[in-house]
C-alpha cells in the first residue's frame, strides 16, 4: 500500500487530497495543527498539533513517521493575507513567508529519511507566485512567499535528483475553501484529482516544473 503524507489535511484541499487518495487505496497521514472527523474517516494515521513553522513540531512528525517510507509528500499548508499599499502588515507578510515557503522546505528538510527513490514532492504554491503573470498587484506576502516556495521547490528538485526524488510547485486553481470565503471557481474534489494526476505523471525528467492542476505550465 503506497503512502502519502499531506500537510494542512483537516480541511479545504488538504481533506479532499486525503479523501482522493484514501478512495485509491493508500494509506495516508494527515498533519494539522487540529483534526477534524472527516480527517479521522480517512486517514490511517493523523499527527496533530502539528504547526509546521515549529521546528519542535517538525521534529515531532518526524518522530511520529519513525521511518516510514512516503511515496508522496504534499506541503499544503498554508495562509493567506491581503495587504494594502499605504497599510502594510509586515508582521502578516513575515507570518506568510514562514508557513508558505519556509515550512515545505522545513517539512522536507526533516523528512528526507523518508523519502527514497522514487518518491514524489508535490509543494502547493500559486500562479499569484508567478513574477511573470502579475497583472493586478497587491497580496504582497501571499505573492512573495508563493515565489519563495516556487525557487525552493526548484532548487529541491536539482537537489533531490540524484535520490532520484521528483518535486513539483502545483497550483490548484481558484478553489471553494475557507482561505477565500468560499469564492472560488472549482470544488476542492475537482483541485485534489488535478493535484493528483499530476503527481501520479511527475518524472526526473519534468521534475521541477510550476504547474496548474489542469496540466498547464505556468510562467515563472
Amino acid at each position: 500500500m503506497p503512502t502519502v503524507l499531506i500537510t494542512g489535511a483537516n480541511r479545504g484541499v488538504g481533506l479532499a487530497l486525503a479523501r482522493h487518495y484514501h478512495g485509491e487505496g493508500w494509506h495516508v497521514i494527515g498533519a494539522c495543527r487540529a483534526t477534524s472527523p472527516e480527517l479521522d474517516e480517512v486517514a490511517g494515521q493523523v499527527v496533530d498539533g502539528i504547526d509546521v513553522t515549529s521546528p519542535a513540531d517538525v521534529a515531532r512528525l518526524a518522530a511520529a513517521l519513525d521511518g516510514r517510507r512516503l511515496d508522496v509528500l504534499i506541503n499544503n499548508a498554508g495562509m493567506l493575507h491581503d495587504e494594502v499599499l499605504g497599510e502594510l502588515d509586515f508582521d502578516a507578510i513575515r507570518a506568510q513567508m514562514e508557513i508558505n515557503a519556509y515550512a515545505p522546505l522545513r517539512v522536507v528538510e526533516a523528512l528526507l529519511p523518508c523519502l527514497g527513490e522514487g518518491a514524489r514532492i508535490a509543494n502547493i504554491t500559486s500562479r499569484m507566485g508567478s513574477i511573470a503573470d502579475n497583472d493586478s498587484g497587491g497580496r504582497y506576502g501571499y505573492r512573495a512567499s508563493k515565489a519563495a516556495l516556487n525557487a525552493f521547490g526548484k532548487s529541491l528538485a536539482v537537489d533531490l535528483a540524484p535520490r532520484g526524488i521528483a518535486v513539483a510547485q502545483l497550483h490548484p486553481g481558484y478553489v471553494k475553501t475557507r482561505m477565500v470565503n468560499f469564492g472560488g471557481l472549482i470544488g476542492p474534489e475537482e483541485a485534489a484529482a488535478g493535484i493528483a494526476a499530476r503527481i501520479a505523471e511527475l518524472t526526473l525528467a519534468t521534475s521541477g516544473g510550476f504547474w496548474h492542476s489542469n496540466g498547464e505550465p505556468l510562467p515563472w
